[in-house]
Formats: structure tokens, sequence, C-alpha cells
């Protein structure tokens, strides 16, 4: 049986801000493309990557959907962020954009989900003025495109800058950039013609008090679905590592705070607080989408410990009667529920990775080769191949879940100081087994008897040693 991991997408691609569509009898993924050990979010050509819904483990692209050198960029000094894509009443299929903090929404067209997408035009107000120009516009940032059961189309942006970042922008000339949430519009039939005065949403850290948002107002990533004849509106919240929801009778008002999705550190989950992390965290992007009768939530990772080389993440989750969503823990087999199979299972699926002094939120930009020396992460041994690179004494990294049926022998790939893995069924758990490993310089395979008990469990393992390994598979057996 084919299983699916999580990042769910092929080792090696790296697809952040993840917008999840269904159209016909496949699910579409619109989103941004990182390049490993990047230093700037999303320098790569969008490229839409899909899936039959009966089938999550199938996903494929066709090539370049849409090309980062072109119109408004054609040097390729920009980047194109975090894009959305609706099918229009004309039957085509419309992608919209931002480059960077360029503060306009653009508009390309095809006449299918994933091919070829051409540059089609700006949002603009009905008299030609660019939609975040205007006098009562906020600045444009991760657009999020919405057509109603009635056919009206909704745009949804914003950025809720904090100080630091609103002056930046401010110095770059933009001046309708704040932290008083975002802005919905309804646009015109042709999909790019602004047809109705902006509303803000939901609110940002400035004007937030008293309407349920403190401490989780907005930030950016906006995405709307509706839900049972609910409206659901997700987004990044000023937490940064939180996809959180708010829910109305409306598209365009009355919202009400309705929790946390996921977190990228698993912050929030059971109490959990950011000291308590059990990822390396970041920013975060993505939305929710019902296929073959289940919805999942698709968010991304940070890897390569910066927060430019992002993985796309999915995970099931419940809506109960009462139309909320719990939030839901990051695991490594995602969509799956559970791993079932024995054999190899590579080391970069990692849920759960830490120092021995727990995990950081990731930076803009490279760690501080001093500040971070001591912590692990996920990054490539050579092109298109990951591993956990650099876990010294105490590091863990954490898998979940498997259901396990007589497993009875375990093994690890790893590379570098001698020492021994412990492997447990809990983080910070009594182990049930003892892998001693030699010194080596390249990928050697260690193996050691195990008694796991049956059922559904997690699996940790945790590096003793003087020195640090890279950690490339483990492989359970039964013999």
């Amino acid at each position: 049986m084919k299983q699916i991991f999580n990042p769910y997408l092929p080792e090696g691609e790296y697809f952040p801000d993840g917008e999840p569509h269904v159209f016909g009898d496949r699910v579409y993924i619109y989103a941004s493309h990182d390049k490993c050990g990047s230093m700037r979010y999303c320098p790569g050509d969008y490229y839409v990557w899909s899936a039959p819904i009966a089938d999550l483990t199938e996903w494929s692209n066709k090539g370049i959907s849409y090309k980062r050198r072109g119109v408004r960029n054609k040097l390729g000094y920009r980047c194109m962020w975090a894009p959305d894509c609706a099918r229009g009443a004309d039957g085509r299929y419309y992608l919209y954009y931002c480059f960077d903090f360029d503060n306009r929404i653009c508009v390309a067209v095809c006449d299918t989900p994933d091919g070829e997408f051409k540059f089609y035009d700006y949002v603009r107000h009905a008299d030609g003025t660019l939609y975040g120009k205007g006098k009562t516009d906020i600045m444009c940032f991760d657009p999020a495109i919405f057509v109603d059961d009635d056919g009206e189309v909704y745009l949804y942006t914003g950025y809720s800058a904090n100080e630091n970042l609103k002056k930046m922008l401010n110095r770059r000339g933009i001046k309708n950039v704040d932290g008083t949430g975002n802005q919905v519009v309804e646009l015109k039939e042709d999909m790019c013609t602004v047809k109705s005065e902006p509303q803000m949403l939901i609110p940002g850290y400035k004007n937030s008090k008293g309407t349920g948002f403190e401490g989780h107002e907005m930030y950016e990533a906006s995405s709307i679905r509706k839900i049972n004849g609910k409206y659901y509106f997700f987004y990044s919240s000023r937490l940064s590592h939180e996809l959180a929801y708010a829910v109305s009778d409306k598209p365009t008002s009355g919202f009400v705070y309705g929790g946390a999705v996921v977190s990228n550190g698993d912050i929030g989950f059971n109490g959990r607080t950011e000291k308590d992390a059990l990822n390396y965290w970041g920013n975060v992007h993505g939305s929710v989408e019902r296929i073959n009768g289940e919805y999942y939530v698709f968010y991304h990772r940070q890897t390569n410990k910066n927060e430019q080389t992002r993985q796309g993440c999915a995970e099931k989750i419940e809506i109960d009667a009462d139309g909320k969503i719990k939030q839901v823990e990051m695991t490594s087999c995602g969509p799956n529920g559970t791993f079932k199979e024995y054999g190899s299972y590579p080391a970069y699926i990692a849920c759960n990775l830490l120092s021995a002094g727990g995990a950081v939120k990731c930076a803009y930009g490279p760690f501080s080769r001093h500040k971070y020396k001591l912590h692990p992460c996920v990054t490539e041994y050579k092109k298109g191949k990951q591993c956990i690179k650099g876990m010294r004494d105490g590091a863990v990294a954490g898998y979940k879940y498997f259901e396990i049926v007589g497993v009875n022998e375990i093994s690890v790939t790893v590379c570098g100081a001698e020492g021994k893995v412990l492997v447990s069924t809990c983080l910070g758990g009594a182990p049930i087994c003892s892998i001693k490993i030699a010194n080596s310089k390249n990928w050697q395979t260690f193996t050691a008897p195990i008694d796991l008990p049956q059922g559904k469990t997690a699996l940790y393992f945790t590096y003793k040693g003087k020195g640090k390994i890279d950690f490339k598979d483990f492989y359970l057996d039964k013999v």
C-alpha cells in the first residue's frame, strides 16, 4: 500500500502558502515556490500541483504554470508571493498574486486549473485606479479570491504589520499599511474590477480590544471558504506560527473568532507554550478544503534553519455539529491518519524536532551561526535529498503515528560521531531500545531488536553522544 508523508509533495520540493481547491475530481494546490537555502521568500516560478481526490498519494504537476519573469518583473528581481485561484463565470481560472511588497494585485488567467496562465490585468477600481492606491484601500498582500454560490465574487487582502515593518514599508513609499486588520471588496464578473467600497473584515493588533480576537489578531495570509452555509475566514494570526479561523453568516462582515486550526510548532495544542514548542516554527499560511468527503488543513513547516525554505503539510481535521474546529497537532503521517507498513521511513518527515534545549523560532534569513549552532535542522545532503543534520547530544526527532503490528527490529541510517540512538514512544519517555552507532563519514545502517507495543504509537529518536550525527532514515521490520 502506497503511503503519503508530511511533507506531502515529493522529497526536496518547497511549495509553501498552499491554497487547496477541488475542481472536478482533483485537488489543486496554488502555492508559492521556495528554494532550498534561499535567503528570499518565494524566488521560484509557480507550479500547480494536483492529485486525484480519491488518492492523495499521487501528486504531480505539468511544469511551470506561470513564470516569475514577465509583466511587472522583466528582470526577475521581484518574487511572487502566496497566490490563490478561482473559477470565473466564463469557466476560466483566475490566479491572483502579488509581487512581494508591490502593493498591487495581479491577475493571470488560464482555460484549465493547472495549465499555462497568462497575465490578464491588475485589480482596479471602476475609474481605473489600482486597488491598493485608493483613498480607503489598505496595502495589498496575500490575496484570497472567492466565488459564492450566487456568483458574487469577493477579494480579500491585507497585511497587519507591526511597527518595525510599518516603518520599513513607509520608507518604501507604502503609506496605507497599519495594524488594523484586513479588507474585502466585491469584484465585477470580469474578475478584476472593484464594484464595492472596501470593508474592513477582522481586526489587527491596533483595534482588537473587546472584539474577541485579542492575542489572535489578523497578521497576514487571507483565505476564505464556505462550509455548511457559513463563511470561514482562515488567516495567520499575529503569533505568526498559528493558522486561525473566524466564522460569519456573511462573506463581508460579522466574523467571530473561532480558534486555532494548526501551529507549525504545535504551540497552543493541549496548552503548549512557545518555550515548549515541538518544532522549529515560523510563519504559516494555508487553508481548509473538503476532499472526497473529509476536511483537511493545508499549511507549511520550516526547514533549513530559516523561513525561506518551507514545505507544505496537511492534516485531517474535524468540524463539529456547532461548526467548531479543534486544533490539530502536526504529524508525519498527515492525511494517512497512521502509517500501516513495515519498511523504510525518511528522517526528514519528522513532525517533532528539537535540540536538548528545545526548539526556537526560525529567523528571517539563515540562523545566526553562533546562537543556533547547537540546533538540528531538516536540510539537503545532496540536491533533492533530505535528512536531519546536526543532531547533538539530547537532540530528538519524533514521528507520529504508526499502527504497530509485530515489529521487533529497528534500524537507523546515520553518519557522524559514535554514540547511541535511544528509541521511545513518547517525548521524554523511557527508552525501549538502544541502538549503538559507530563513527562514520558515510551513511551507515545500525540495527537493534525492539519490543514495540501493539497499536497506534509515536516514535522518538534521541541521540546520545559527544559529537553530532546526521540522520537519513529508519526501518521497521518483523523478523
